[in-house]
């Protein structure tokens, strides 16, 4: 075995170990030390609250048409040249978000150096340890069907390059492997570096491929290309889509037993008609897992036996490379560095004006405290929803245990809410963000640095950080932001994907 191979091995077992001495830590230490609310003065006002008919009615009014739209491609229908210089693959690591903006990426790269994509290759995540292949997750005809006349694309290699494996790349440096392609590459970059070893050897593969293409100065077809792949290409696989199209009904149309679902319940709900009575729902993307609590290096009042496990945590993951630590929590809330709990998110959502009846589907991973931190948010919304609630154990069974189509599963939810909200900002609030911007959905951004300086307050009445809420989240609710320079085409959407009505 060589030393690269180890240390992967290594790495691997490591975090394997890792996880489950955590897991089992964390869920002790919720049955042990039961977590208080820390804005009981604020949690016990908004118990009690009744918001009034106006804004309930403003809060879930949709967007008004903001002057942009997707563009019309259908006039400059691209065509495909006749000769490929030869096969680009590209091995993506990060979650599900992070590889979603890689796959763009690499369509656009394909498309400058005039190349045939093979389908791009999905890392085993070491956290999630999950496997699953692009084809899991997305549909691949789709996904070649509508691009077929941007970029050529192959499922797999042909024979005479079967060779050009991720085992084959582990094994030794190899002439075929483009490994140095800096962040946020130029164009001109690859048909510099990356197109002279197509010519000569008729395949590239790009590895390490994340973030490796400039979201600045590069041509406005291969921006548009991006958008297409993004917008268009990228559908879940008809599970996916199916099992979603299911809990969003569920969603809008609440069943008043509470009785166990069938395995055919999933069919019964997506063919039916009735719509003309479905409710609202929002989707809350609660970003609240270990991981994060960690390396913010806030207080959550956990007590001391809280602080000294995040403090562990931080030093064997991170060594102490957390900038963070050096700072008090009191500076990091007031700069908006701290992710919100459960319960302070509540509190944000209630203050808008969502009350006890609001329909909100939980979009998260483990929750970091397990349901004792969860607890005053569902206190607050008792309609509370999630993939574990709404879905019967027979449609739960055909993704257990597969972090991708989990989140593929509340990706697709999210996009189809008539609200999301991410507690902290992540990949999955940039991606979400972007999408629904090109849709013109809802979509509250959470005022960090404001939010955080409101609950540093402790003699606060509800009615002033009501208001305190309610007048720093006026322009945070969907309004169209056009992109600046550096910033990612795929949160920021317009002006490169949308034109003006």
């Amino acid at each position: 075995m060589t030393m690269e191979l180890y240390c992967r091995a290594a790495t691997l077992v490591f975090f394997t170990l890792l996880s489950f001495s955590y897991a089992s830590s964390s869920s002790m230490y919720s049955e042990l030390n039961p977590i208080k609310p820390r804005h009981s003065r604020l949690l016990r006002s908004a118990v009690q609250r009744e918001t009034p008919t106006s804004q309930l009615s403003e809060i879930w009014t949709p967007l008004e048409n903001q002057g942009w739209k997707p563009c019309d491609e259908s006039r400059n229908k691209p065509t495909l040249p006749e000769k490929s210089e030869g096969y680009i693959q590209v091995f993506l690591d990060g979650g599900l978000n992070q590889q979603r903006m890689g796959i763009c990426d690499a369509v656009a790269v394909a498309k400058i150096l005039n190349a045939t994509l093979v389908i791009p290759y999905l890392e085993l995540n070491p956290v999630w340890r999950d496997s699953s292949s692009f084809m899991d997750i997305f549909d691949v005809d789709h996904f070649i069907d509508v691009l077929k006349d941007d970029i050529s694309i192959v499922k797999e290699l042909p024979e005479e390059y079967s060779w050009s494996t991720r085992e084959y790349y582990a094994l030794a440096i190899r002439d075929t492997r483009i490994k140095a392609a800096p962040v946020h590459a130029s164009a001109n970059w690859y048909l510099e570096n990356v197109l002279p070893v197509l010519q000569s050897y008729g395949i590239a593969a790009i590895s390490p491929f994340s973030h490796r293409l400039t979201f600045d100065n590069v041509p406005m077809d291969i921006q548009h290309l991006r958008c297409k792949v993004n917008f268009q290409a990228l559908v879940f696989v008809p599970h996916i889509r199916t099992l979603g199209d299911a809990l969003i009904s569920r969603l809008r149309n609440p069943q008043p037993s509470n009785e166990e679902m069938s395995s055919n319940y999933l069919q019964e709900v997506t063919s039916s008609d009735d719509n003309k009575n479905a409710g609202k729902f929002v989707v809350l993307h609660l970003r609240f897992d270990k991981d994060m609590a960690a390396h913010s290096a806030c207080d959550f009042g956990g007590g001391k036996a809280e602080k000294l496990a995040l403090a562990k945590y931080r030093q064997v993951i991170w060594q102490g490379r957390v900038l963070n630590s050096q700072f008090t929590d009191e500076e990091l809330r007031s700069q908006g560095r701290c992710p919100m709990t459960p319960e302070e998110v509540g509190l944000l959502l209630a203050a808008m004006g969502f009350d006890n009846s609001t329909h909100l589907y939980l979009a998260s991973h483990k929750v970091y405290g397990g349901g004792a931190r969860i607890s005053t948010l569902r206190q607050l919304f008792p309609l509370m929803e999630d993939k574990k609630t709404l879905a019967s154990s027979f449609e739960r069974a055909q993704i257990k245990g597969k972090a991708s189509l989990l989140a593929a599963l509340d990706y697709y939810i999210s996009v189809h809410s008539d609200i999301f909200i991410s507690a902290s900002p992540g990949n999955m609030h940039n991606a979400l963000v972007g999408h629904r911007t090109y849709l013109n959905l809802k979509t509250i951004r959470p005022n960090m640095a404001l939010m955080g300086q409101l609950f540093l307050n402790k003699t606060m009445e509800w009615s002033e950080f009501e208001h305190a809420v309610v007048e720093g989240h006026e322009n945070r609710q969907g309004q169209l932001r056009l992109r600046k320079p550096k910033q990612s085409i795929y949160t920021y959407p317009a002006p490169d994907c949308m034109c003006q009505a």
